[in-house]
């Protein structure tokens, strides 16, 4: 017998808090010295291709984990995510014993598999939630994952201290260790993570209990079907360039007028710490005034927040508190795009279309944000970080005029 929906709604997201601990430690362990790694093994030039190959990875690691969503559930789709994160850890940490630069960024490529689980295990909290604690749900799940965010990187050098004398290479240990948590997510879900929730929404859906197809050609259909779809995919998509595009490119700013090498580290890890801080740490405010006021008040008002960060940031020169407050004015903007529009769009598409469209969600916002990544030091090269900044704050506008426009 299938448990009341309540009761299994409070079991999934307990579980899904857990495990988004558990994972977002394991990203953050092996993220935090990613660039450092590829710059040691194939040269500064090099560095930024890291986070670039583990965005292109979650992002097309998220196509055949929605198609197993799709036909089997919430279940075996996270779990196949994580256990390519795992692969991906192994990977790197053998290119680092044999020093084979290819094989590093096929295991960061892969590596981004745990970050598509991370991203994908919003929506599972949405599924069975009551209509007006939907945003709330998810944004609990968000939030998870400022511990990760935040202890992960100071992990990074115990975990390269305990592994060391057991024989592993320099930069191995934070990827050991991002392979273990993730395993352990995936353990996690596989075994608890019974009756699945999607499975359990769809056999409650009077209208949509299954998929009609299992190809991406429905999925577009559906967002093209609904006004608060294309909404919701273009609010996450957007704010997540906005936000890429800006904060890849702020150390290099910083260490435009800061050359002490260790100056620059304090100020650039502080800088980005209230970045992280902003994006995650006010989460369930933000589910809160989504399912108060209403999903568009909240991408409106992320919009607004987005616009005020780069005039702020483009503005700021060389001074880092000016700086600092337009990084973390970046960070509750995405939160509120992306919080609000992923609550938007999952109940924006009837329920067998749900897990479809929201993997091609993070598909578009994915490339959307690599793209945006390799761009933004192409301008700041070209054209400075100023530049950069009045570019990002005109790519809200559209999103604005979208979410003004009525139903």
């Amino acid at each position: 017998m299938i448990d009341a929906p309540a009761v299994l709604q409070r079991r999934t997201l307990g579980l899904l808090v857990s495990t988004q601990v558990i994972g977002g430690l394991g990203v953050a362990s092996g993220v935090s010295i990613g660039a450092l790694l590829a710059a040691d093994m194939a040269g500064p030039s090099a560095a930024g291709l890291s986070g670039s190959a583990a965005v292109i990875g979650a992002a097309l690691i998220a196509i055949p984990a929605t198609r197993l969503m799709r036909t089997g559930g919430r279940r075996p789709g996270l779990v196949f995510a994580y256990g390519v994160g795992v692969l991906g850890s192994l990977l790197v940490v053998a290119a680092v014993s044999w020093r084979l630069v290819p094989l590093l960024f096929v295991g960061t490529f892969l590596f981004g598999g745990a970050s598509a689980a991370n991203l994908q295990s919003r929506y599972a909290a949405v599924d069975l939630a009551d209509n007006d604690r939907r945003a709330r749900h998810l944004s609990l799940v968000v939030w998870a994952t400022t511990l990760g965010a935040v202890v992960g990187p100071n992990l990074a050098p115990f975990a390269d201290r305990v592994t060391m004398p057991w024989g592993a290479p320099e930069y191995a240990g934070p990827y050991l260790f991002s392979a273990l948590a993730f395993l352990a997510g995936a353990v996690t879900l596989f075994v608890l993570l019974r009756p699945d929730p999607l499975l359990t929404a769809r056999s409650m859906s009077l209208s949509d209990s299954s998929d009609k197809s299992s190809s991406w050609s429905s999925a577009f259909a559906a967002i093209r079907a609904s006004v608060g779809a294309r909404l919701g995919v273009s609010a996450v998509a957007v704010g997540h360039v906005v936000m890429v595009g800006v904060m890849s490119m702020t150390p290099v700013h910083i260490g435009e007028y800061v050359h002490a090498h260790g100056d620059l580290l304090r100020i650039v890890g502080l800088v980005i710490s209230i970045h992280i801080t902003g994006m995650y740490a006010l989460s369930p405010v933000v589910g809160w005034a989504a399912d108060r006021f209403g999903r568009r008040p909240v991408i409106l008002a992320g919009v607004v927040l987005l616009a005020s960060a780069c005039a702020l940031s483009g503005t700021a020169g060389d001074d880092t508190v000016r700086l600092a407050v337009g990084m973390g004015l970046l960070g509750v903007g995405w939160g509120c795009t992306m919080v609000a529009g992923s609550t938007l769009l999952s109940e924006s598409v009837p329920v067998g279309e749900r897990a479809g469209v929201q993997g091609l969600s993070d598909v578009i916002m994915g490339v959307s944000a690599a793209t945006a990544g390799a761009l933004a030091g192409v301008v700041v090269d070209l054209f400075g970080f100023a530049t950069l900044s009045v570019l990002a704050g005109i790519a809200v506008v559209p999103l604005a005029a979208l979410a003004l426009r009525r139903s």
